[in-house]
């Protein structure tokens, strides 16, 4: 396929972006509409642009990040291309404070090669929305929500219109999304009706407890969700404390129990990236070094 946008993969402070750990960041990362290929490492995601639906694919060469398509695309579609881009891999992050922080720290020091971007969708509402499905459920539920999504979208992730006129059975019988089905087409509405603008959540002018605040205000969003959709924001100061990471730390840290604010106390030296040394100190086993 035709290479149709090539930047380099260096954050905002020139340090360096690992491809490969930033597609294998979290686990939402890999959800419908995207698909990981392992060899070569080809990360694919099929994108809505307006009137069209375009699959890319993204890989790394040569200390670039590419986007290949096999479709021509139109100067706008280009450029949300690139918008998409550069808020998945937060290109315009800078994230040299933080490794220049942990580049003699016994336990994240690996992770100064350019690990620490998580993995955002291409937009703020299908991160939500994504987050919501992880709720209080089986993984492979969040995997079958998000595939009933991406069929809605016809490949790509649905817009906020198109969630919000879908009917309740759809959410009931086809996504079965249980309780989480009224609170994600609120969240549709809302956004549909111009009453809730997800994509100002990006700006980060904003102070983290006005944004925190704001998304605890969302049905369907709790610590857990709040914590989650800010590491996605770029926002790295809370802790994503869940049934997952709560066991991990314990089994890495070999504690048989660990309250909550004990696990807040050990990654508070981090300070506004003690969220994101407490993911990395989980999921450094996820990649051979």
């Amino acid at each position: 396929m035709p290479v149709v946008l090539e930047l380099p993969l260096r954050g905002a402070g020139g340090e360096p972006i690992s491809f490969a750990r930033t597609v294998h960041s979290h686990g939402c990362a890999q959800l419908p509409p995207a698909r990981l290929q392992s060899s070569p490492l080809i990360y694919r995601r099929t994108l809505a642009f307006d009137r069209r639906i375009v699959d890319v694919a993204l890989r790394q060469r040569r200390g670039t990040l590419v986007a290949e398509t096999a479709k021509t695309l139109h100067a706008r579609e280009r450029e949300l291309l690139h918008a998409a881009v550069t808020r998945m891999f937060r290109l315009n992050d800078d994230l040299s404070p933080f490794y220049a922080r942990i580049q003699h720290d016994d336990a994240l020091a690996w992770a100064a090669g350019g690990a620490g971007r998580i993995l955002a969708a291409p937009t703020v509402f299908e991160d939500v929305i994504k987050t919501i499905c992880t709720t209080n459920c089986a993984w492979s539920a969040t995997e079958r929500m998000s595939g009933a999504l991406t069929a809605l979208g016809r490949g790509a992730f649905p817009s906020a219109r198109l969630l919000a006129s879908a009917p309740e059975r759809w959410y009931r019988d086809v996504a079965r999304m249980g309780y989480r089905g009224p609170y994600i087409r609120e969240i549709a509405t809302a956004v549909t009706n111009g009453s809730l603008d997800l994509e100002a959540f990006a700006d980060r002018t904003a102070p983290d407890a006005d944004v925190g605040s704001r998304l605890l205000e969302l049905p369907g969003i709790g610590p857990y969700g709040a914590a989650h959709v800010m590491l996605l924001l770029g926002r790295h100061r809370e802790l994503v404390l869940d049934s997952w990471t709560r066991p991990k730390y314990r089994r890495l840290t070999g504690k048989r129990r660990a309250a909550d604010s004990t696990i807040r106390r050990h990654f508070a030296r981090y300070g506004a990236y003690a969220g994101l040394a407490f993911w990395l100190f989980l999921t450094r086993d996820w990649l051979a070094e």
